[in-house]
């Protein structure tokens, strides 16, 4: 696999504070990466990083072997879509030109809307099943219905990466399936996806590489049936966990805190160690 993107020893201070040390990742084509970690991992922050909002104290980083720094915006806003976490809509325009948005980078100003803007727009609308609200206010959609428009604005963007944190966040368990069977189909197609996640059984399902942040740092990465055990997420979650799989689909679940459990009698006889397995 092509590297996308490629980030080489980041460093991140917030009002000094650390929050991301020394990161090394790496984003290929046709690849769907799912960082994952503890609240104050540093999660968003990295892909804040990546998407060049936010400048990071030290390291580089690399887009198609060109300093994402130095790139024009209007280049990069055709290679690199972010969706945030925040979901707010303000005004009440219409979906559909919500989703318009995102293919502002590929306009020239005052130039009208293209037969292929139409066309991009109108697929992403279809894939996130929000076609029939083209013409409604986005303000009178609900909080899983809206969030469905911004993920349509993005993927109509056609990026090249598309970084995305908790996308799956306010959508109902059907349309979370729908949506990342199509981010699987977009790295299938040689796209580069990136998400930040909460949700292990997901990324364990979906993704070719887990990123498991901790306290700022990677702790470990690579394919889910590689990284992902009980001691991994005890180390790193301060939980214990059942890993199982249902005809080779991956699941997660989480059984009990480990946090202030260290020193109790029944984890030091082994009764943790015994939940973890279930």
């Amino acid at each position: 696999m092509t590297d996308l993107m490629t980030a080489r020893g980041i460093g991140v201070t917030l009002q000094e504070r650390p929050v991301l040390h020394d990161i090394d990742f790496a984003a290929s084509a046709g690849e769907l990466i799912a960082i994952v970690g503890p609240n104050g991992a540093g999660k968003s922050t990295l892909l804040r990083v990546l998407a060049n909002l936010l400048q990071p104290g030290e390291g580089s980083i690399l887009l198609e072997g060109r300093d994402l720094r130095r790139l024009p915006r209007r280049i990069l806003a055709t290679k690199l879509a972010y969706l945030p976490q925040d979901q707010s809509i303000h005004w009440a325009i219409s979906v559909m030109d919500v989703a318009m948005l995102g293919r502002l980078p590929h306009r020239r100003v005052g130039r009208p809307l293209s037969d292929t803007d139409h066309r991009a727009v109108a697929a992403a609308l279809r894939t996130m099943n929000v076609l029939q609200f083209f013409n409604r206010p986005v303000t009178e959609l609900s909080g899983g219905e809206r969030a469905r428009v911004l993920i349509a604005r993005a993927l109509a963007q056609e990026p090249l990466i598309l970084l995305a944190d908790e996308p799956a966040a306010g959508l109902d368990a059907v349309h979370q399936l729908e949506l990342f069977a199509h981010l699987r189909r977009l790295a299938d197609a040689g796209r580069s996806v990136v998400v930040v996640l909460h949700d292990l059984s997901l990324a364990a399902r979906f993704s070719d590489r887990l990123v498991i942040m901790k306290a700022g740092r990677i702790h470990v990465e690579g394919p889910a049936t590689q990284v992902l055990s009980s001691q991994v997420l005890e180390d790193v979650y301060d939980m214990s966990a059942y890993l199982g799989d249902i005809e080779g689909i991956p699941f997660v679940v989480p059984l009990a805190s480990l946090e202030g459990r260290r020193d109790d009698p029944v984890c030091a006889e082994g009764g943790c160690a015994e939940m973890k397995r279930g």
